[in-house]
């Protein structure tokens, strides 16, 4: 089991009902019945993937009466995006290099 927020993180969104449920958050609240009905699972099913999303962070269950709705929590994808940025710059910045590189090759050597 992941111990930091961004293993967490990573570990809820491997899986592609994870990240399907995630992104039917993003258009607002949803009952667990209503981000059930795009998959052929049951309920108690999609409840274990809630709870790891819920785990991490990623979202938060209310109660509302016997409604239950699910709201998307943004704030670990903050941090997985500033994660990810830091190394999207070290890999920009390389080829960068590489192309300076490779321009200064196709001019020749210096006479």
């Amino acid at each position: 089991m992941p111990t930091d927020h961004l293993s967490a993180t990573f570990a809820a969104l491997a899986d592609p009902t994870r990240r399907g449920i995630l992104a039917r958050l993003t258009l607002g609240e949803a009952s667990v019945t209503e981000l059930a009905a795009p998959y052929a699972m049951s309920l108690p099913a999609i409840s274990k993937h809630l709870k790891v999303l819920e785990n991490a962070g990623l979202i938060t269950r209310s109660r509302e009466a016997q409604f239950r709705p699910c709201k998307l929590e943004a704030a670990p994808l903050r941090e997985l995006a500033d994660w990810l940025e830091f190394y999207r710059r070290h890999w920009e910045e390389s080829l960068d290099r590489l192309g300076d590189y490779l321009r200064q090759l196709q001019k020749g050597p210096k006479e």
